[in-house]
Order: C-alpha cells, then structure tokens, then sequence
C-alpha cells in the first residue's frame, strides 16, 4: 500500500488535473497559495518573540479592530498571488475594495477572494486560526469589474483552508473530493495525509456560540434544545457542544469527526443577515463541505445557490452533515409555515 505522506501537494495536484484545461495554471496557483500559507504559519510561530501578535488601532471594512497579524498575512497573500500573473484580481477582508492585479490586456484566468487570517481573536491566548481562499474563473477579454467577483458559490473552480495548530493543514477542493495535507516544515512543503476526508453522516457534536441564544430564531433555539436534552430528550442521544471561535478549526473538526456548524441569523444585530462574509468564508467553506458529503444552507436556501449582491456580503451559514442540516432546514420551514398562517388569520 502506497504511503500518502510520500506525495506532495504538486504531485497529488498534478494527478488530479492531467489532461484538464487548466491543468499547468490552476496547479500553478495553488502552489503560490500553499506558499503564502506557509510564510503565514511562519509568523504565526514566532508569535509574541517579534510581537506579531499585536492588536492594532486599525479596523477593516467590516469595522472590526485588525492585528499586527491580519495585516502581514493580507500582504503575504497579495505578493503570492502577483507574482503567479494568474491572477486578474482579489477581494479580501482586509481590503475595503477588490484589487486588480493584473493589465487591462492581460488575459489572467483566475480571481481570488480570501481571508488571510480568520479567527484572530484567538491569536493572544495562542489559539487555533486559519487562512481560507476561493479561486472563481476571470472574465476574458476585458477588464475585471467588480460584479466579475459576484459569482454564486456553485460557480468555484477551488476552495480551500489551512489551520494553523500543532501542526498547520491544508485542505482543499478543486471539485474532486476533498484532500488534506500537512506541512512539513524542514522541506517547507505540504504531503498528503488526509486523501478523500467524508464527513461521518451520524453525528453528537454541534459547534455554535451559545452566547447568542437569546438572540436566536425560534428553529435554531428549538435545534439546540433537543441535542442539549441529550439522552432524555427527542433526540435519544447525548451531544458535546464545541466552539473554538475560528470558523476554520471548528469546521475542519467536522470534515473529520461530523457534526454541524452554525452561525445563524439573530437578532442581536438586526441590520447584518448573518456574520459571515459570503464571498471568502461562507462560499469557500461550504464548497469544501458538500465535496466531502455534507451540506450547507442559511437554513433557508442553499448557500452555494446565493447570487451575492456585494463583495463584503454576510450571509447566515450553517453546515456539516447532511442528517443534521436537513433536520435545522425542517424547522425553519415548519416555523416559516406557521408565521405565514398566523399572519393570514
């Protein structure tokens, strides 16, 4: 049996895309991505030794407080992706407007959304944090507008992650599966070790931050109940809660061990739909699920059915496995069902 650890990120890709249309360009990208990704995980080590970890007077688009960290992972991302001239342009969290990288006459075939560091809150107890990316097809022949980056999720040619933990993983998509690797630092490159990752369709974890059920609607409050009834409830089994505040590590424990995630619409911030960014952090995220058997969903549409309306578009998420989405995405529609009758009396 061949060992997975023999075969490099390069390699593997290169098995996956031959004799495919993009077969040198997409392998090409995704190698300047990895690479971005490993000068990330190399700052994040030294950590407060060269006080990377700082948190700033800055905010970013989303009016949020940005760290030393999110900045320098932002830039890595950028020269990366430059200096491929695959890329046309970018969107990022850290940037209020999506980036043109390339001449107007430069055919680039790709754009790029990514979130270079999510999960920073957890960078001055030296937590879990991550990377997350989505590459979707340019335009030809003409400049990039930014309506060019407003492509459903469905439309991702690939998406991927890294957690950076005791040891940083990649994992990615390109539409076949789901694959990861993990870095191995003395040759500065990433080996498969996870091939084909399905999440388990039998679950007891759900991962939310329960903070916020007050703020809750009726279908997620009426969810979160049951599991938390456990044994004695309608559910007939215990659940564990889990919350480590990066969508990242949260998500990736449920690519490997099952479970649901859920960052639901509330009413705490009435104006904002959801948190998530849709472009960089829902779309990718998703994508990345489904490939590997699950599901994602508002609760009430299919995620990566959504026609985004701006680059910074937050959207409710909830996803994992399939048994458990299908459950939430029920009592939304009975609840849905129930305002719409009461309304009619």
């Amino acid at each position: 049996m061949m060992n997975t650890t023999t075969i490099s990120l390069q390699q593997h890709l290169c098995q996956q895309l031959a004799e495919q249309p993009n077969a040198e360009a997409l392998p090409q990208l995704l190698h300047a991505i990895a690479e971005a990704t490993i000068e990330v995980a190399t700052l994040i080590a030294t950590g407060a030794t060269d006080q990377v970890n700082a948190k700033l007077t800055s905010k970013n688009v989303q009016g949020e407080t940005q760290m030393q960290l999110d900045l320098l992972s932002n830039t890595l991302f950028i020269e990366q992706l430059k200096s491929t001239q695959l890329v046309a342009g970018l969107v990022s969290e850290e940037l209020d407007e999506a980036l043109q990288l390339s001449a107007e006459d430069n055919d680039a075939p790709f754009l790029v959304n990514f979130d270079p560091l999510d999960g920073s809150s957890n960078i001055a107890v030296n937590g879990c944090i991550g990377s997350i990316f989505s590459i979707i097809n340019a335009p030809k022949n003409r400049a990039v507008t930014e309506d060019d980056y407003l492509q459903k999720g469905n439309a991702q040619v690939a998406a991927g992650y890294t957690l950076y933990g005791p040891s940083s993983m990649l994992v990615l998509t390109i539409g076949r599966g789901v694959h990861g690797y993990t870095l191995d630092r003395g040759a500065r490159e990433y080996r498969l070790t996870h091939p084909d990752i399905r999440i388990p369709e039998m679950t007891s974890e759900f991962s939310i931050n329960a903070s916020n059920e007050r703020f809750w609607e009726q279908p997620v409050q009426r969810y979160i109940a049951e599991c938390k009834a456990g044994n004695e409830g309608i559910r007939s089994r215990d659940f564990n809660m889990r919350w480590v505040a990066s969508m990242v590590a949260d998500v990736h424990r449920i690519l490997l061990r099952g479970g649901v995630y859920l960052y639901p619409k509330d009413s705490k911030l009435p104006l904002k739909a959801g948190r998530l960014r849709l472009l960089y952090e829902a779309n990718p995220m998703g994508f990345i699920v489904e490939q590997a058997g699950g599901k994602c969903s508002t609760g009430r549409q299919h995620l990566l059915a959504i026609a985004p309306s701006e680059i910074h578009q937050r959207i409710p998420v909830i996803l994992g496995s399939i048994a458990e989405v299908n459950l939430i995405e029920r009592y939304y529609k009975e609840f849905d069902e129930d305002q719409f009758n009461n309304e009619g009396i």
